[in-house]
């Protein structure tokens, strides 16, 4: 079993892989939060050819480093498609990730160990739902554990100082694509307290206790400090850190333009070391990561109950295969529970790991009944609850589907949904079916994999049009004509991005007040051609709602087109109808 790396079971991943994660490839547009943003950013890099200073609209883009956005640029010059080329990233840094994880698996332990290890990365449920999106996690993923993999491939299997280097470039790139790539730095860090503890724990009597808690420093693995070709690692981070970070810093304090400074100041300080040491989003408890792992890192967690005294014996051998990764993981999620602002997807990167650490003990404890049962009965469960969301919308409340069109637009009372979300269930009932009680991981496999590639094949389509802005920007452009303006108040990155008519904005983080202000000075200077695009809360009451028009709703948001005739005694400055905290950038 497994003998081969092109083996038929090798075969049966990869397909599994491709399907699973490519499933919906350019069916779908952005949808928010994320994925808007960035793939504007990208599309202005190529429509302007300003690649180094990413711009949203007209400002500045300084939240995140722009090689992801490169990438999407990238990819859309070579296949020459937005549908694509956003998507394209996140699905080849998923199989990368796939791909470093089996290796390493295949590496430390056996070709078999290394499958395990791939399967239960690609079915965990957080690896799979961000690996379909446009944000930059899976890409970070990607180069954390492509660093990872070249750190361990010299310390464990070693010497391998190519290796070694190389993982230190791939936390460089981690750190321009999000910069938290340097995370992955941490894995040499029980390393160094090793070597610190080593006299002491040498100085102890062998039968001691104390001897025995510092058994671990013992571990058979060395760093290898003073060999000259050590430094290689360093050299390769820094290189690889200034491939953007020099000429970006060059230009920004040669340019003479303080919008330059501005960005420099807050990408390098304000959205790195301000955004970790006092975040001011998206506030959690400390133990917030915890219940991310038990609820998002199912159906993997569902072994830890056998997996817990397995990894304690191998840890009382000082096994460095398990010292390592576990302890990486461990101050992965300590060090993303200090700061109160927390998200799902922060620790993200210690998946791979967690999937490596159980990949050894996964026959075995697949092998035990209760294991077997518990894999049984979440599959059922998962089977049922899509079953019965889609038999209740398509048989149920008449309200509930009154919701839906209200909030979604479906013309068809959401039975598209509702017949997608019963195919789901009607693949899990048939994986049940087909395995029966006597193969239950085969059935939860199939059927996790049967989700996603029908969600990607019938779900997103259906909500593509709400879900992202190409429906309300498709009618505003057929209702204005080819020959009007729009301008953009109040606006959301979708607005912009699957815009079809010559569109301006006036800012994004600018208030809406002042986008107003501006919007209806410029369109005062060409009445007959310019059109208001304005979202609901930042209509003013001057406005005649008789002859604007309420074009539609999208992600929630109620859209309005208001023409110069629409303006009854407008003001200069008029007051918004709320109050300006309503402003989301999100």
């Amino acid at each position: 079993m497994f003998k081969h790396p092109l083996s038929r079971h090798a075969w049966l991943f990869w397909v599994a892989a491709w399907l699973v994660l490519g499933a919906g490839l350019g069916l779908r547009d952005p949808w928010p939060a994320d994925e808007p943003r960035f793939a504007l950013v990208a599309k202005q890099m190529v429509e302007t050819g300003q690649w180094l200073f990413p711009h949203r609209g007209v400002e500045l883009y300084s939240d995140k480093p722009p090689l992801f956005m490169w990438t999407e640029a990238v990819s859309y010059l070579i296949t020459g498609n937005w549908r694509v080329a956003f998507l394209l990233p996140s699905l080849l840094a998923a199989l990368g990730t796939l791909w470093c994880v089996v290796d390493l698996g295949r590496r430390l332990w056996t070709t078999r160990v290394g499958y395990y290890a791939g399967w239960a990365l690609l079915t965990t449920l957080h690896f799979a739902y961000q690996a379909k999106k446009a944000q930059i996690d899976p890409s970070v993923v990607f180069w954390i554990t492509f660093a990872n993999y070249g750190l361990l491939r010299h310390l464990l299997t070693g010497p391998a100082w190519r290796w070694w280097a190389l993982g230190w470039f791939a936390a460089g790139i981690g750190v321009i694509t999000k910069g938290v790539g340097a995370i992955a730095l941490l894995m040499l860090l029980p390393l160094a307290l090793a070597a610190l503890l080593r006299p002491l724990q040498a100085r102890l009597a062998p039968d001691g206790f104390g001897a025995r808690a510092l058994a671990w420093v013992r571990m058979p693995v060395r760093v290898g400090v003073g060999d000259p070709r050590f430094w290689l690692g360093p050299l390769a981070f820094a290189v690889a850190v200034s491939l953007w970070l020099a000429p970006m810093v060059l230009v920004a304090t040669q340019a003479g333009d303080p919008g330059y400074q501005v960005y420099l100041n807050d990408i390098l300080f304000r959205q790195t070391a301000g955004r970790y040491a006092k975040s001011w989003d998206h506030p959690q408890p400390v133990w917030y990561h915890l219940g991310v792992m038990f609820s998002m890192w199912l159906p993997l967690m569902l072994a830890l109950p056998w997996a817990l005294r397995a990894w304690g014996r191998r840890l009382g051998r000082a096994d460095a295969r398990y010292l390592l990764p576990l302890a990486w993981w461990a101050l992965v999620i300590v060090f993303f529970s200090i700061p109160s602002g927390k998200r799902d997807v922060y620790i993200l990167p210690a998946l791979p790991m967690a999937c490596l650490m159980f990949a050894p003990l996964l026959p075995g404890i697949l092998r035990r009944a209760w294991p077997r049962r518990i894999a049984l009965g979440f599959t059922v469960a998962l089977v049922a609850a899509m079953l019965g969301v889609g038999l209740s919308m398509w048989f149920g409340d008449p309200k509930f589907e009154a919701r839906l069109i209200a909030e979604r637009g479906f013309t068809d009372h959401g039975r598209a949904l509702a017949a997608g979300v019963t195919a789901i269930g009607a693949w899990g009932a048939a994986c049940l079916l087909w395995s029966g009680r006597r193969r239950p991981v085969r059935a939860m496999v199939a059927t996790l994999c049967g989700v996603w590639v029908c969600y990607g094949l019938l779900i997103t389509p259906v909500l593509n049009d709400s879900s992202s802005a190409r429906g309300v920007m498709t009618r505003a452009a057929q209702r204005i004509g080819a020959d009007v303006e729009l301008g953009l108040v109040a606006w959301k990155e979708q607005n912009l991005l699957m815009s079809q008519s010559r569109t301006v904005n006036f800012g994004f983080r600018m208030g809406w007040q002042k986008q107003l202000e501006l919007g209806l000075a410029w369109q005062a200077r060409a009445p007959d051609a310019r059109v208001l695009f304005v979202q609901a809360p930042a209509v003013p009451d001057c406005v005649d709602r008789g002859k604007a028009e309420m074009i539609g709703r999208s992600n929630r948001r109620e859209w309005w087109l208001v023409p110069y005739a629409a303006r009854t005694g407008c003001p200069a400055a008029p007051p918004l109808p709320r109050n300006e905290d309503d402003h989301e950038y999100d």
